[in-house]
């Protein structure tokens, strides 16, 4: 299998190793980083692991071969298929690139703002420390912001893509895509992404940065059942 057929456990294995929880068995990042989790198989014992990392009154998010069938005792809150991108190169803009700056600490409770604001994708507390983000600031204001995500050798997605919505139809997004893309080819990894297959608009968008779709995954979101039971006290 391909790492990014299961790009979850991957980063786990990987990048996100120090931020893992669980076993080998099952794995799930730290809540304040994230809701993603993921199974080293899809034997019951991996699969029992799993539904044993879902938090109280919160969610885990699953992805590829984790998602075609919910871990055991837990509820299905939703659902979605994702067309997974790859960029080898990157398409330059037609334009100079407006200018960027690097977020960091200083920056958390900003982004965490526009995040909310803007729903780009699961964005916790500490998610921003995920990886190296950029943004841009009009009069000292965030209004746009790209980031990294997951992370496994070879490869590092592009994430946390928001613009605030006085500021969209400017090109801010790809501009700040194409700076975070350029820092993975540099240390030559190649940059990857998830759309919403159904969202053709983003799509399109996205092949003009340099990204192709490279497959299609299942997501799943589960939560406990509403009596509060897990799979692995089944």
């Amino acid at each position: 299998m391909h790492p990014l057929d299961h790009p979850i456990w991957h980063s786990l294995a990987h990048g996100w190793s120090a931020l893992a929880q669980g076993d080998d068995l099952a794995r799930r990042i730290d809540p304040l980083h994230g809701p993603f989790g993921a199974a080293a198989d899809d034997s019951d014992a991996s699969r029992r692991a799993l539904a044993a990392l879902v938090p109280p009154d919160d969610e885990l998010w699953l992805l590829g071969p984790d998602a075609i069938v919910a871990p055991p005792g837990l509820t299905v809150a939703r659902t979605a298929t994702l067309a997974q991108m790859v960029a080898p190169t990157i398409i330059p803009a037609k334009a100079a690139p407006p200018a960027w700056t690097v977020l960091g600490e200083a920056d958390a409770a900003e982004m965490l703002e526009l995040a909310l604001l803007t729903k780009p994708g699961p964005f916790r507390s500490h998610t921003h420390r995920l990886g190296r983000f950029i943004g841009m600031r009009v009069e000292g204001r965030l209004i746009a912001m790209a980031g990294e995500r997951m992370r496994m050798p070879g490869f590092t997605e592009v994430s946390g893509v928001c613009t605030h919505p006085e500021w969209r139809g400017r090109g801010l997004a790809g501009a700040l895509m194409r700076g975070v893309m350029q820092a993975m080819l540099d240390r030559g990894e190649t940059p990857f992404l998830h759309a919403y297959a159904a969202h053709d608009k983003t799509i399109s968008l996205y092949r003009t940065l340099g990204f192709e779709v490279r497959a299609e995954l299942p997501m799943m979101v589960v939560t406990e059942q509403a009596d509060g039971s897990q799979g692995a006290a089944a």
